[in-house]
């Protein structure tokens, strides 16, 4: 009973801090998870980069990084190292113009991404939420990027871009994290329990009830 008693006082002390069993990012384990994989989608993002002139923009593979954080570590982390690396590899590269959008568009693709994949409960082996939350997060990307540059550019230019990023940015990157999931995502998560009672709520504490 006393145990009990003890994991009932957790599950009240968590109710507040997080978002359908995510926690909010507030202790140092989990910003640090956020710095590390914001750098790894800044170098993803800086590491092939292909000029777009019509749009002053350029195509990359740092999509794959954000998708893959979502997929992995849910909507939070997802969608603030999304954001946060997207946003400096645009300042790295000189296309400072991108950076407010690509906080937000890469930010939010991130975010939706683990809401809908929902890897605290979906870990166990790739399923359709996976396939779901990488469409949608990329359609989040594509249009997102899309109304940015009709507003910049103008609609025939924004046109021009939303394709190859709808084919080429989107379609790679989506394969990519796709493929990483299948093949890693079980182990990273079972082989790093005291990372994800972190990130994630125990799943013993929903089994206590109030």
């Amino acid at each position: 009973m006393q145990e009990e008693s003890k994991i009932v006082k957790m599950k009240k002390a968590f109710k507040a801090k997080n978002l359908i069993g995510y926690l909010i990012p507030n202790n140092v384990l989990s910003i640090s998870i956020i710095g590390i994989f914001a750098a790894l989608i800044c170098i993803l993002t800086m590491i092939i980069s292909i000029p777009i002139p019509a749009t002053q923009g350029f195509i990359n593979i740092g999509d794959a990084g954000v998708m893959f954080t979502g997929l992995i570590f849910g909507p939070f982390v997802g969608g603030l190292s999304g954001g946060i690396g997207s946003a400096l590899a645009d300042i790295f590269l000189g296309y400072t113009i991108y950076a407010p959008a690509t906080l937000l568009i890469k930010g939010l693709e991130g975010f939706i991404i683990g809401i809908i994949a929902n890897p605290r409960k979906y870990y166990f082996k790739l399923n359709y939420r996976d396939i779901l939350a990488t469409v949608v997060g990329g359609l989040i990307m594509v249009f997102g990027y899309f109304i940015y540059e009709i507003i910049l550019w103008g609609f025939v230019s924004a046109l021009y871009e939303v394709i190859l990023n709808g084919i080429i940015q989107f379609g790679i990157a989506g394969v990519i994290s796709i493929l990483l999931v299948l093949t890693a995502r079980k182990n990273i998560i079972q082989s790093f329990p005291q990372v994800f009672d972190k990130i994630f709520i125990p799943e013993n504490l929903e089994e206590i009830e109030k």
